[in-house]
């Protein structure tokens, strides 16, 4: 996952590169998730998305969620331009890649997949509605 702030955007700088995961940690793997998903009738087509949730290694560095990798937000990542955050916050753009590879085979990916946090609040429900 990559995080980049507004003081960050505001200052040209580059998204950095917080949390990492692997598919290798996986508790099923994608053929029993399909089963799990179709036992029970579910009508599963081709191009629909299964998703894993979190997948976490061992090591403190493979945790692959903020409340994991902040131990609850007590522990906040330190970014390069001295901001810090335990959490998300209002303003923060966060970006998923994901690519599968093995050597030997065509490697795939879904290129990225970017959004940024919005206030909460009466405010910004009406102007994401208007």
């Amino acid at each position: 996952m990559l995080l980049s702030t507004a003081q960050m955007r505001t200052g040209d700088a580059s998204a950095v590169r917080i949390l990492t995961s692997n598919a290798k940690y996986l508790y099923w793997t994608p053929a029993q998730m399909v089963a799990h998903h179709t036992i029970n009738g579910c009508n599963l087509q081709p191009g629909d998305l299964i998703g894993t949730g979190t997948i976490s290694g061992p090591s403190p560095a493979e945790l692959s969620s903020m409340l994991e990798f902040t131990s609850a937000g007590t522990k906040p990542v330190v970014l390069p331009n001295g901001e810090q955050r335990g959490f998300l916050e209002d303003g923060d753009e966060i970006t998923f890649r994901g690519r599968c590879s093995r050597d030997g085979f065509a490697s795939i990916g879904f290129g990225s997949c970017t959004g940024r946090i919005a206030p909460a609040g009466i405010a910004s429900l009406q102007k994401r509605v208007a």
